[in-house]
């Protein structure tokens, strides 16, 4: 099978039906990007993205696993996050983003690609297991996921990510919402 325009748009729609989160992802979409950029944001609002990370999976992330993660990046001096957002902010290559935001405790490069997307969700889309392995399943990815991915990894991810979206005319996170979905039903 192959991901093409339809197959995207369908499964897209599905993602509702599945995912409880799908209405906080869309408020926080919307919401931080402008929030994250100005620097106008408290505490819980990047802390935020570090539990939907984990979260997102319902149940599929163990609990410790993902409350470490979180305790993590709990660790961090709210200077340290609002200065490596900013820095990440205006960074200009993926590399540079993930850099900045592997700084703070508790950010690996998953993490950080969740910022990114969080910080510009037109350009950057979050890479995670589930995600990659649906790619490889569809033949757009080679390799299996690599544990842990490395800045590189990520690269080559996104690059792939933004030729299947412009490929099937579609935003990163519509195709985001479509891989959840086929990853679910498969």
């Amino acid at each position: 099978m192959e991901l093409t325009a339809d197959l995207v748009e369908e499964k897209a729609k599905k993602y509702p039906e599945i995912q409880p989160l799908a209405h906080a992802e869309e408020e926080h979409l919307e919401m931080l990007p402008d929030m994250l950029a100005s620097g106008d944001y408290g505490w819980r609002d990047p802390e935020w993205i570090v539990q939907w990370y984990g979260r997102r999976f319902l149940g599929g992330m163990p609990n410790a696993e993902r409350r470490a993660l979180e305790d993590a990046y709990d660790d961090n001096d709210y200077e340290d996050v609002h200065a490596a957002i900013e820095a990440a902010v205006d960074a200009d290559s993926p590399e540079a983003k993930l850099s900045h935001l592997r700084d703070l405790a508790g950010v690996d490069v998953p993490i950080a690609s969740a910022f990114c997307q969080f910080l510009h969700p037109e350009e950057y889309v979050v890479v995670d297991e589930r995600q990659w392995a649906t790619l490889r399943e569809y033949g757009e990815l080679d390799s299996a996921y690599p544990s842990p991915p490395t800045a590189a990894d990520y690269e080559r991810y996104l690059d792939t990510y933004r030729a299947v979206a412009e490929r099937c005319e579609c935003s990163l996170w519509d195709l985001y919402r479509a891989l959840w979905v086929l990853a679910e039903e498969s």
